[in-house]
């Protein structure tokens, strides 16, 4: 069980997150959605500790994870792998490498300065790469990837770290339909496993498609906390506005090779009159 509570991020005298209190089990497949400075990230950077909480804590399994420091915080964002938007990878150094070097938490400093691996680390960051359908890249300069390559790269390093939980920061914002649909059938293809999935998702078709629990943030608060059949137009309207609530159907009927959403009628107003679906 991952637990926030009253958790609050100050970044000077901006409000990032503002007091978030939630519950998830292991196990779960969890989207969080809004628009651009909701905080999502912030919360996610929070949970790996990439960010301290200004107030509040976060524990898992009975452990305040939002406290920990030198080793037992590694062996944290060991358990709690993050994967990015942009990926992260070392553009100069071969596939395998890259997946490797998930393991450079907990292992020894002058192996990893030598970049020494061993057969079974090979063979595990292989394992994961034919998991993920690229194996036969394993040899090439990551920057010679396609972003949706490079983005599968990321989630076979974050698979050699042997994760409890797996955080993705925008893992599809970047890519286009096909590759995101790979992306996040990685991922849910790991989530059956057990394995913890939160992800920030920008599009309300892709988070109803593959998360069975969606948290919506608007302006550093949680203000939904549902099922994907609970995450009506009105809700929408709440978290992106009646300006930005077209503009992120729209994005939904383009960002995956899934069956678009329906976009909802707006009521004609004199701000929105000309711009109704």
């Amino acid at each position: 069980m991952l637990k926030i509570s009253h958790v609050t991020r100050r970044f000077g005298d901006k409000l990032a997150v503002n007091d978030v209190t939630l519950e998830i089990p292991q196990g779960q497949m969890v989207g969080i959605i809004g628009r651009s400075g909701a905080g999502k990230s912030t919360l996610l950077r929070m949970i790996n500790r990439l960010n301290d909480v200004s107030s509040g804590y976060i524990e898992y399994d009975g452990v305040k994870t939002s406290e920990l420091k030198g080793k037992a915080l590694r062996s944290w964002q060991r358990d709690c792998a993050m994967i990015f938007q942009q990926f992260n990878l070392v553009p100069r150094l071969d596939v395998i490498t890259n997946v490797m070097l998930g393991r450079l938490n907990g292992r020894n400093p002058v192996l990893n300065l030598l970049q020494i691996f061993t057969p079974e680390e090979q063979f595990e960051a292989l394992k994961a790469l034919e998991r993920l359908d690229i194996a036969q890249t394993s040899m090439q300069w990551a920057q010679t990837l396609s972003g949706g390559q490079q983005q599968r790269v990321a989630i076979a390093r974050a698979l050699m770290q042997n994760p409890k939980m797996i955080l993705a920061d925008e893992p599809i914002a970047s890519l286009d339909p096909r590759n995101a649909q790979i992306v996040m059938d990685s991922l849910r293809d790991i989530n059956s496993e057990g394995i913890t999935v939160i992800t920030n998702l920008h599009t309300l078709d892709t988070a109803r498609a593959y998360c069975e629990r969606i948290i919506g943030m608007s302006a550093g608060s949680v203000v939904f906390d549902g099922t994907p059949d609970e995450l009506t137009t009105d809700v929408a309207r709440e978290l992106y506005g009646a300006d930005g609530l077209k503009e992120a159907f729209s994005e939904a009927m383009t960002s995956t090779s899934l069956a678009p959403i329906k976009a909802p009628v707006l009521p004609k107003t004199p701000s929105n009159a000309q711009q109704a679906p």
